[in-house]
C-alpha cells in the first residue's frame, strides 16, 4: 500500500506539472522570441529620423555606427537608387527580392537568412522614394534565456514531485502501521493473547484514517466480546462442577453405611471413579482460568452464601448436623466471579463434613467492612493438629480422594483479591476454624500470592 500510494502521487504530480510547466516553457520561448523582434523594430525605428532628414551615405553610415545593432554590424540601409538598384549602407543579408518586396509593400516582414532572420522595415525617404532599414536577429537571440526558464521549470516539477512523495510516504508510513498494527493484533487474538487491544487513541493511532480507527474499534469490541464470552464459559463450567461435586460428596458419605461386600465396594469405587473424572474437569476449567486474562466481575458474597449454605443444609440434617448462619442478612460486594466464591464456600464447607463425625455442628459468620469481607466457618470438631499440613492438602498431597482443590481454592481465590486464608481454632464451637478475607478495596499491602499472580500476569 505504501508505494502504491507513492506511485500514485509521482503520476499525479507529474501529469499536474506537465500540464502546467510544458505550456509556460513554451510561452518562455514565445516570450524569447517576441522579445528578439521587437529590439530588431527598435533599432529599425531609431534611423527613421536620419532617413527622414537626409539619404547621404555617409551621414547614414555615422548614424549605423551609433546604434548598438550598428556597432555589432548587425544593421544595413538600402537607399534608393535609379533602375532599382540603390546603395546599401552596411552589411546586407537579405536578398534583393526581399527588399523590393518590402519597399513595394510599404510595411515590414522578416525572411530567413543564414544563420537567423532579417528584419525588413521601409521607410519613405525624400522625393516620395523609399528606404529599407535590415536588422540581423539571429538564431540565438530568439532562444536566449530559454534553455535557463527549461532548467528552472524542470527543477521545479522535480521538487514538487519530490515534496509528493514525501507527503505520500508519510501518510502511507501512518496507515501502513495502523494496519498493521490491526494484523498483528488479530495474529496475537489468533494465537491466544485474550489481552491484546488496537490503539485508537494516543500517538500511535494518529493519521490513521477514519476507515481503520472504525475496524480497530470493532476488533476491540470483538476481543471484548470474546473474553466475556470465555469468561461466562469458565462460570458456566465452574457452576456445573459444583453442582455435580455436591451430590458426588453426598454419595460418597452415603456409601460409607453401605457396610462391606462387592456391591458396595464397586459401589464406592464408581464414586471416587467419577469423583476423579469431575476433578480433572475442574482442574482444565481452573488452568484456563489461570491463563485467561482477568474480567472484571462481581458478586454478592451473602447472596451466594446463603445460597450454599441453604443447598448444604439438607445433608446437614440427614447428618443430624446443627448449623447457624450469622452476618449474610445485607449485601457484600466483593470483586470475585460468583462461581468461583460458590467453589470455595462449597470447598469450605465440604471440609467440616469431610474430616468431621457424623452429627458435628459448625456455623457460618460472615463480616463486612470498610475494605473486606471476612467468612468464618467453625465446627465443633477435634480441629486441626498440623494447620500447614491441612494447607498442604490443597497441594494434592490430602491422600486418597484429594483432588488438590480443598482449601487451595479457598486459598488464592483470597489472594487473587489481595486477602489471605487462615486456620485456627473456633473460640465459640471450640473446634476448627477457618478465616476467608475477600479484600475489597486496595489497601497498599497486597498479599505475596497476590504479587506473584501480578507478576505472572
Amino acid at each position: 500500500m505504501r508505494w502504491a500510494l507513492i506511485k500514485a502521487a509521482v503520476a499525479g504530480t507529474t501529469m499536474v506539472a506537465l500540464a502546467f510547466l510544458i505550456p509556460l516553457g513554451l510561452m518562455v520561448q514565445q516570450t524569447a522570441r517576441d522579445r528578439a523582434f521587437t529590439a530588431a523594430e527598435r533599432q529599425a525605428d531609431a534611423l527613421g529620423p536620419a532617413l527622414a532628414i537626409t539619404t547621404d551615405q555617409d551621414a547614414i553610415a555615422r548614424a549605423l555606427a551609433s546604434t548598438d545593432a550598428g556597432a555589432r554590424e548587425r544593421i544595413a540601409v538600402h537607399l534608393p537608387g535609379p533602375a532599382a538598384s540603390g546603395a546599401v549602407v552596411g552589411q546586407a543579408r537579405a536578398d534583393a527580392p526581399g527588399v523590393a518586396a518590402a519597399s513595394g509593400q510599404g510595411r515590414s516582414f522578416t525572411v530567413r537568412v543564414s544563420g537567423g532572420f532579417a528584419l525588413l522595415q521601409p521607410f519613405a525617404v525624400e522625393d516620395g522614394r523609399v528606404a529599407v532599414v535590415e536588422v540581423y536577429v539571429a538564431e540565438s537571440d530568439l532562444s536566449r534565456g530559454v534553455g535557463t526558464a527549461w532548467l528552472v521549470l524542470s527543477l521545479v516539477a522535480l521538487v514538487l514531485v519530490a515534496i509528493s512523495v514525501l507527503v505520500a510516504d508519510r501518510m502511507g508510513a501512518r496507515i501502513v502501521g495502523s494496519a498493521r498494527r490491526l494484523a498483528a493484533a488479530a495474529r496475537s487474538l489468533g494465537h491466544g493473547n485474550l489481552a491484546v487491544r488496537v490503539p485508537v487513541e494516543g500517538r500511535q493511532a494518529d493519521g490513521a484514517p477514519d476507515e481503520l480507527r472504525e475496524a480497530a474499534h470493532a476488533f476491540n469490541a470483538m476481543a471484548d466480546r470474546v473474553v466475556h464470552l470465555l469468561a461466562a464459559e469458565r462460570e458456566l463450567a465452574a457452576d456445573l462442577s459444583h453442582r455435580l461435586r455436591t451430590p458426588l460428596t453426598v454419595l460418597r458419605l452415603n456409601t460409607a453405611s453401605l457396610g462391606e461386600g462387592d456391591a458396595a465396594h464397586a459401589t464406592r469405587h464408581a464414586v471416587a471413579q467419577l469423583e476423579r473424572e469431575v476433578d480433572q474437569i475442574i482442574r482444565s476449567a481452573r488452568r484456563a482460568s489461570d491463563d485467561a486474562p482477568a474480567v472484571a466481575i462481581g458478586c454478592d458474597a451473602a447472596e451466594v452464601i446463603r445460597e450454599r449454605v441453604g443447598f448444604w443444609s439438607a445433608l446437614a440434617e440427614d447428618e443430624s448436623r446443627r448449623w447457624q448462619l450469622a452476618g449474610a442478612e445485607g449485601p457484600a460486594p466483593v470483586p470475585v466471579q460468583r462461581g468461583d466464591l460458590a467453589a470455595a464456600v462449597d470447598a469450605l464447607l465440604g471440609n467440616v463434613f469431610r474430616h468431621t463425625a457424623t452429627g458435628t455442628a459448625f456455623a457460618v459468620d460472615v463480616l463486612a467492612t470498610e475494605s473486606s469481607v471476612i467468612v468464618l466457618v467453625g465446627d465443633a470438631g477435634p480441629g486441626f493438629a498440623d494447620p500447614a499440613a491441612a494447607l498442604r492438602r490443597g497441594e494434592g498431597q490430602g491422600g486418597e480422594g484429594s483432588t488438590g482443590l480443598g482449601l487451595d481454592i479457598v486459598r488464592k481465590l483470597a489472594e487473587a483479591t489481595g486477602g489471605d486464608l487462615a486456620l485456627g481454632r473456633s473460640a465459640v464451637l471450640g473446634g476448627a476454624e477457618l478465616r476467608l478475607r475477600l479484600q475489597t478495596r486496595p489497601d497498599g499491602t497486597p498479599s505475596r500470592g497476590a504479587r506473584r499472580r501480578r507478576l505472572r500476569q
